[in-house]
């Protein structure tokens, strides 16, 4: 248990370290991290964690391997660029409990930039705001968890207990990289991923597939439509009998103890569609590409599988497909979602340190979407805690992450740090590199 004096210390260190936290983290930002795109900004990462004294580990994600896990998402992608980043710290004495500090890397898209008020890259700072791409999803909780370590230091403290500080990649299409660090044997007694909630515990969130449909006709003239059978109009034909599915599925979630509060929690986000070749010529096919939710407690084989008949039966029934059976396949996540159970001591410590810190209670939220926190919940049994600081507009135009609450959130996280692991008195060397 922390003395006062211990507490305040690593609270005005966070203070005190702030300003230098927020250029760090726009920083990061200018760093484009797109899928397949994050070397630069590992690089960075990399560099940074070895300054401050961690054991640094770099390795590719190798899609063979991924492949031998359940919980794997499906590789559409190269992944000879794609790296994970893990810095350990590794305590002089041990008496504490191991924590892995968790983020993600990779970024969506932009978007048409022209819908934004300034360079996605461009992270300025405004009215209390950080704007860019990753400001909030998530690149401020990756510098909140180093910065946080580092007020503990700051404070004349180190902790008692192995620390992994992870920065990964895949987490906006696959999950891979949390898993892959997973399959690479990091593990620990409790896990926090500070990605944007609001400031709120994350109770549950939802499984997530990623698929494709690639829908077959007929060429022929456009003055001889009769002749063909077009494509575009059949793809739209089954993207109507998803709905049905999402509807289907959205009535079921009603009776479900995390979504019963939620008004359309499930989502079929068709998320890009192409097709044909010519404007004068009926096209012979269309591919379209969704995005599926499910709620935790279902299984995403049985999902896939609802999904799967649906399609299939629209083919047999909807008379746009003129018989012709589409492809479907997997084409990234294929994730369950997860449940955190209540009454865990990591939960109780990130909630007392949250109180002191804030003065509120900690309050616990249903997220609509992926989060890696399945990974170690799911697959190694340990508490894997999501909570971080206040964002909006995540994947649209302007995006950013409120400065005050990630304030807030890094001086709750170095506290929990600090009662979780453990700590006791540092050397001058302990203290990190500014």
């Amino acid at each position: 248990m922390l003395t006062s004096h211990q507490r305040q210390s690593i609270l005005d260190a966070v203070d005190e370290a702030f300003d230098r936290q927020v250029r760090f983290t726009a920083q990061l930002v200018s760093e484009p991290s797109l899928r397949g795109q994050e070397a630069a900004a590992q690089d960075l990462l990399q560099q940074v964690m070895q300054d401050r004294g961690l054991q640094v580990e770099r390795w590719a994600l190798d899609p063979e391997e991924l492949a031998t896990h359940p919980g794997a998402g499906a590789v559409a992608v190269s992944y000879e660029h794609t790296e994970n980043v893990v810095g350990t710290y590794t305590p002089v004495t041990t008496g504490g409990r191991s924590l892995i500090l968790n983020g993600h890397v990779d970024v969506v898209p932009t978007g048409i930039t022209d819908f934004w008020s300034r360079s996605p890259w461009q992270a300025e700072v405004k009215d209390g705001w950080l704007y860019g791409r990753g400001a909030g999803d998530m690149k401020a909780g990756l510098a909140a968890n180093l910065f946080a370590f580092d007020a503990v230091l700051a404070a004349g403290l180190r902790p008692t207990a192995t620390l992994h500080f992870q920065s990964v990649p895949e987490e906006e299409s696959t999950g891979n990289g949390t898993l892959a660090a997973l399959q690479r044997g990091y593990t620990a007694d409790a896990v926090l991923i500070s990605e944007p909630t609001q400031g709120a515990l994350v109770r549950a969130h939802l499984g997530v597939i990623w698929f494709s449909v690639r829908v077959s006709g007929q060429a022929a003239h456009a003055a001889e439509m009769a002749n063909g059978s077009n494509a575009l109009d059949a793809a739209y034909a089954v993207i109507a009998d998803l709905r049905s599915l999402e509807a289907e599925w959205n009535e079921r979630a009603a009776g479900h103890p995390h979504l019963a509060e939620l008004d359309h929690p499930l989502n079929f986000n068709v998320g890009i569609i192409q097709g044909g070749d010519w404007p004068s010529s009926v096209p012979d096919w269309c591919e379209f590409s969704v995005r599926a939710s499910f709620p935790p407690g279902t299984s995403a084989e049985d999902a896939w599988r609802e999904i799967d008949e649906c399609v299939e039966r629209s083919a047999r029934t909807n008379p746009a497909l003129a018989g012709m059976a589409p492809e479907t396949r997997r084409t990234g996540f294929f994730a369950d979602g997860y449940v955190l159970g209540e009454g865990s001591e990591a939960e109780a410590t990130l909630a007392g340190v949250h109180q002191a810190v804030t003065g509120r209670e900690l309050e616990t939220t249903t997220v609509t979407g992926y989060i890696d926190s399945r990974v170690y919940g799911l697959f190694a049994g340990i508490p894997a805690m999501v909570f971080g600081p206040v964002a909006e507009k995540l994947h649209g135009a302007d995006e950013r992450v409120n400065l005050e609450s990630l304030r807030e959130v890094t001086k709750s996280i170095a506290l929990f740090l600090a009662e979780w692991c453990g700590v006791e008195a540092a050397r001058p060397g302990d203290r990190p590199t500014e």
